[in-house]
């Protein structure tokens, strides 16, 4: 599917790999409307690229259909969707407290699981009633999962958890969406430079960057965002999930 002159919304949007995907598909042509539980951070990159910023809550199906139609209003409806809103929360099945705190684990499966869902399958909504252009499509929805959604490591259980549902919804929601032409990707990055990353020890910093092989250093936001171009633009990316790692395997430490 072309992206020159068509909407886009991208969930996550107040930075990292969120905010590089608005700026890619901003480039391309674009109409891009950032949304993100941090309004502040979905405004600034908004403003950056020349696109609308919201505040979302993707946990909330009110929350999602509200800035879903603000965007449909401002820029028209959206053939292309990207999924980057997520969270990191470490713990152990069993730790020294004791068991792993249901709550945590809770809101981890409930932000980057339930909350991709809920934009998809709204967002999905809205492009089943849009003409088809050519190959017969309607839209493009990637998502974004992980690599530890196969190589989840020690204390990593809730995020590995919710994004390997994530990776698994991938090709049934393909298979639900193809009779409306509309696409459903998803992405499995490794390690990338996102603010998670910037506090890290340099010690730490560096025995992570040894473990991807080539290139030999974390990946780049705006890499991911030029995959989900690649992938919005090969009308034969459907149901698949792409791993974007340098080669790197995740040890269980």
């Amino acid at each position: 599917m072309r992206i020159k002159d068509h909407a886009a919304v991208v969930t996550g949007g107040a930075s990292g790999l969120g905010a590089a995907t608005a700026r890619v598909l901003a480039e391309a042509g674009a109409r891009v409307t950032v949304l993100d539980v941090n309004e502040d951070g979905a405004r600034a990159t908004a403003e950056a690229i020349g696109g609308l910023g919201l505040a979302c809550d993707v946990t909330s199906a009110e929350s999602v259909a509200a800035a879903l139609a603000a965007a449909t209003e401002a820029h028209g409806p959206a053939r292309l969707c990207v999924n980057c809103a997520g969270v990191v929360a470490g713990g152990r099945v069993v730790g020294k407290e004791g068991a792993h705190d249901l709550a945590v684990f809770s809101r981890v499966i409930a932000i980057n699981l339930i909350g991709t869902f809920n934009v998809m399958s709204q967002a999905a909504a809205a492009m089943v009633d849009l003409a088809p252009e050519d190959e017969h499509e309607r839209g493009v929805i990637v998502n974004t999962a992980s690599i530890a959604a196969t190589e989840g490591q020690v204390g990593q259980a809730a995020y590995a958890a919710s994004k390997g549902g994530v990776a698994s919804l991938t090709l049934p929601a393909a298979r639900d969406l193809a009779r409306h032409g509309v696409r459903v990707m998803c992405i499995a990055p490794g390690l990338f430079e996102t603010p998670m990353f910037e506090s890290l020890p340099p010690d730490v910093y560096d025995a992570l960057i040894k473990k991807t092989l080539h290139p030999h250093r974390l990946g780049r936001p705006e890499e991911f965002g030029r995959m989900v171009r690649a992938l919005v633009e090969n009308p034969m990316m459907n149901g698949s999930v792409v791993r974007l790692d340098g080669a790197l395997r995740l040890e269980p430490r």
